[in-house]
């Protein structure tokens, strides 16, 4: 099995190498929309349907992120890892094709025109990510897409508009994963296996937490930075990761 594993990883870091060489732009820009954001007192927010969601939940509250970021996680989008009963696999593919459901969300977070939205969609055609990238756009939000072109470019869209999500996006940041998201196949079996577009979306969010952060300290500003209790001693921790909520809850209070 030793082969299967090294075909893994040499292909999981060769995608991320591309990455890196390739979309160093696209995430410097989208950094530069979050850093506009979080230095006007607003948000960040970031989201995704299924395994999309992963990585907009990496962006904050955890070791290293900072405050501004703010995830969108619907619990009917997340937890089908049930499959059977509540909150199902059958229940998450109805409703993430649902048009509607995506502005409803939306509806609930008191969004303001100078946040930035990130939306993290493999694929960026079904309903929910193109209501949410078409209404941020329609309330005058910068919009950035981590999305698979291989994948988006030759899949028609699901929702109404025709519109996928690089379409939608002011700044598109391309995984560069293909069209089946895993690629290793192993004889005998029929179907591919091995995924690699949740490790890579994962990668480019903290990227973009990391460069967001930086650019606001090249404009003078400190940024409120989650620390690990672990390492940095608890209390001393606590105290300043409970700042920093405090934080977010006065961004949130001035809405």
């Amino acid at each position: 099995m030793t082969s299967v594993i090294d075909q893994y990883f040499s292909q999981l870091t060769e995608r991320l190498q591309t990455v890196r060489t390739t979309q160093a732009d696209a995430i410097d820009a989208a950094a530069a929309l979050c850093a506009r954001s979080i230095a006007a007192g607003k948000l960040a927010f970031t989201f995704g349907t299924g395994h999309g969601a992963l990585p907009a939940l990496e962006t904050f509250p955890r070791t290293g992120t900072i405050v501004g970021f703010r995830p969108i996680v619907e619990s009917t989008m997340i937890s089908f890892h049930h499959v059977w009963g509540d909150m199902g696999a059958r229940q998450y593919r109805f409703i993430h094709a649902q048009e509607g459901y995506g502005k409803a969300i939306l509806r609930s977070h008191q969004i303001d025109p100078d946040d930035t939205m990130i939306l993290f969609s493999h694929s960026g055609i079904n309903a929910v990510i193109l209501d949410i990238a078409l209404d941020c756009k329609e309330r005058g939000l910068k919009l950035v897409g981590v999305t698979s072109l291989a994948h988006s470019s030759r899949t028609a869209s699901r929702h109404s508009s025709g519109k996928r999500l690089f379409e939608v996006a002011d700044v598109v940041i391309d995984t560069g994963v293909g069209l089946a998201d895993a690629t290793l196949h192993i004889d005998g079996l029929e179907h591919p296996v091995g995924a690699s577009s949740t490790s890579l979306t994962i990668a480019i969010a903290h990227a973009i937490v990391a460069a967001t952060a930086a650019t606001l300290v090249g404009q003078g500003i400190t940024p409120h930075v989650m620390v690990n209790p672990n390492t940095a001693g608890k209390e001393a921790a606590n105290r300043q990761n409970d700042a920093n909520y405090d934080e977010l809850w006065r961004r949130l209070k001035a809405r």
